[in-house]
Order: C-alpha cells, then structure tokens, then sequence
C-alpha cells in the first residue's frame, strides 16, 4: 500500500553515496517513492540527489558545517512532514552521519517511523536516541560500500521503514490520557494504579523513571498528549543524586509545562534509595554502612538524612515552579519493595524527616497528603487513582 508520503533517505552522500543510493533503490523497488537529502559537508555527492543541504565547500569549519547542515535538515524534513509528504526516513553513517542524520530525525513527532542503521550501533546509543522513537540497526561491518554483509543489513533497514510507513494502526482518542511514571521496585503499584483509572474510563500510558523515561513523559506533555500525569516514581531523582543506574535525567524534568494545564500528582515512589551497579560480592566502601538491598547485578541504598533532605528541597522547588494544579500523595508504610516492614531499607524517621521537610518547603498551593498503606499496597493504588480523578475533574481544560 502506498504510504502517506515518500521515503527520505538522508544522509552524508559524500561519503556513504554508493550506501543511500542502495538505500532509495531498495525503498523504490518495494513501490515506494524516495526523496534523497544530502547532508554530506566534506564534499559533493558522487550522483544527483534530490536536495542537497551542504554548505559550498570551504565555506565553514568542519564542527561550524556539521551545526548549520543539521539545523538546515531539521527544517527541512519538518516541512515535508508538515505538508503531509514524508512517511518516513531512513539513514546510513558512521559517527558523524549517525550524529547529523538522528539530529534531524529528532525533528519529527512520535509515529514518524525512523530508521538509522550505524556502525556505532552497539555502543551506548542514549545520548544518540534521547527520547525520541528512532530505531537503531547496527550495521556489523563498516559502510565501505555494499557488499554481502552491508547489503543484507541495508536491505532489511529499507524493509522495515517501508513497512513502518505502511502501518494503520489508529488510537482511540474519546479517553482523557494520563502519563504515568515506574520503576521495578513499585510494579505492583503501577499495575493496580492503571486498573483503577482505566475502570474511570481514562487511558494509561506509563514511562520507566530512568531518566529518560521521565523526560520523553514531559516532552509529550508540553506537545499536549496528556490530560494528567500521575508520577508515581520519582525515584530517578535519588539516582541522579548518587550517579545511579537511572540517573539520566536532565533540564525538564518536573518542569512547568507551558500554555497548558496538566494537573500533577506526585509519589515519592523510590525516593527511599538510589540503584547502584553492584552486588554483596562487592561493595563500595561509601556504602559499606549503609543499609543495602541486593536485587540482581544492581543494588539499592537507602538514601541518607542528608540525601533526602536534599531531595525535598529539589523536589519542592521544581513543583512550586509548576503553573498546573500539584498535589503530592505519600505512603505512609514504604516507598518501594525493598522499603517497607521488615524489608532490608525500612526507615520510618528518614521518610518521615522527608516529608515533613517537603511540607515546610512547599508552597501553600501545593497539598500534600499522607495515607496508610505501602505504596505497592491495593488500597494506596486506589487513593492516587481516585485522587488523579479528582484533580482532572476539578481541573479546567487543557
């Protein structure tokens, strides 16, 4: 079936050309049109591509070329999708083509299918992905031409791209959609929380609070896809603190979400302890007296008086700052697996510290509410369900 619009297949032509042209003529043999962009700042395309986006020769620095060639693509590719021309878009490079290509990639909404197959695939690809839906092919060999190798990888990239674009699959959009943030240690919560609200008729989408989770929750809020949000874990708060394993948060997180009103409801779910790459075998001496949850090749710590202090004041800075209606909702028996009765980071006067230490710190506006229960306990998931309920029912319009 022909997509909505053309495949692009963009990419630095100079020095992957024999790669792209493989690239547009595998889109085109399975019926779909291609639109070729070259990106290449080194020097000209070795055949006519359809737009050609480097800068003359000479012209700029290498680091100054790549910086306008990538803000020149994004523009670019956002018009075709704004006019309702592109179905997708599909690249090829080493690590400045990967660099340029997900750059401009990064451009177009969730739903726009992105393929980038990269030589630097199987290194650590967050700093390259971010938040967006792009979708990463390591292409094993390097790209030295197609060959018996590179060609099966190319071709198969052309396939998926080409079957993205063909996919119909339509949400349903008569719900109000709440955001909800998890983590492992309160799957429990997370599970019966969604139960609960989509019994009220809401839809759920949930995002794992390891930091970029957390973030791609708010980009999609600031592009108005969320009714409310429930952050159930903000347990990658405590792992920024003590460079943890979910500690990628960056600026936006928690940030005021402007020219709309999404009403918030935060839990100081994780908020107990920081995850940590180590295991019994292997402690670090800094934590050797602190108390320690040993889960698989992570482990948890129980965040300090200090720690968390520190984290109320965060916290109710970056929600005093918000211009939604915000309620914070505590659990008063534990704020994650390992805290609880009996569990190895039970620490009843820390929580209680934190909490009334956020209390002080918010402002009036903000309410903070405390209940019984754990928070992976069935009659906590029904209070922050019917407390979401209630916030967007009081809420006006966003």
């Amino acid at each position: 079936m022909e997509p909505i619009g053309a495949i692009v297949v963009i990419g630095t032509f100079d020095s992957k050309g024999e790669e792209h042209l493989f690239l547009k003529e595998a889109v085109e043999r399975r019926g779909h049109r291609a639109i070729t962009i070259n990106v290449g700042t080194k020097g000209p395309s070795p055949w006519p591509p359809d737009v050609d986006l480097a800068p003359p020769e000479g012209s700029l620095s290498r680091d100054e070329a790549v910086a306008r060639t990538l803000e020149r693509g994004r523009r670019y590719v956002l018009k075709l999708y704004e006019r309702g021309w592109l179905g997708g878009v599909i690249s090829a490079g080493g690590g400045t083509g990967t660099h340029l290509c997900t750059g401009i990639m990064k451009a177009l909404p969730l739903g726009v299918p992105k393929v980038m197959v990269s030589t630097v695939a199987s290194r650590d690809m967050a700093p390259v992905v971010g938040t967006r839906d792009i979708t990463m092919i390591h292409s094993v060999g390097d790209m030295l031409g197609v060959n018996r190798i590179t060609g099966v990888i190319l071709d198969q990239a052309a396939a998926a791209v080409c079957g993205m674009a063909a996919s119909d699959w339509r949400p349903r959009t008569d719900r109000k959609c709440i955001g909800l943030t998890m983590f492992g240690f309160i799957t429990q919560a997370a599970e019966q929380v969604r139960a609960h609200l989509e019994d009220k008729g809401y839809e759920v989408v949930a995002f794992h609070a390891n930091g970029t989770g957390g973030l791609a929750m708010e980009e999609l809020a600031r592009e108005g896809r969320f009714d409310g949000i429930l952050d159930l874990a903000t347990h990658e708060l405590a792992d920024t603190l003590l460079g943890g394993y979910c500690k990628l948060i960056g600026p936006g997180r928690l940030d005021p979400i402007p020219g709309r009103t999404v009403p918030r409801l935060v839990v100081p779910g994780g908020l107990d302890c920081a995850v940590l790459e180590f295991t019994r075998d292997a402690i670090p001496s800094q934590y050797r007296d602190r108390k320690v949850f040993f889960y698989d090749f992570r482990s948890a710590v129980r965040l300090s008086r200090r720690e968390s202090l520190h984290l109320a004041d965060q916290l109710a800075g970056q929600l005093n700052r918000s211009t939604s209606p915000v309620k914070v909702l505590v659990p008063l028996g534990g704020w994650s697996e390992a805290d609880g009765q009996g569990a190895p980071l039970y620490d009843p006067p820390t929580s209680r510290e934190f909490t009334e230490h956020l209390k002080k710190s918010l402002d009036p506006g903000v309410e903070v509410q405390e209940r019984d229960g754990h928070i992976n306990d069935p009659v906590f998931a029904r209070a922050a369900a019917t407390l979401m309920d209630q916030m967007l029912n009081s809420s006006s319009p966003s």
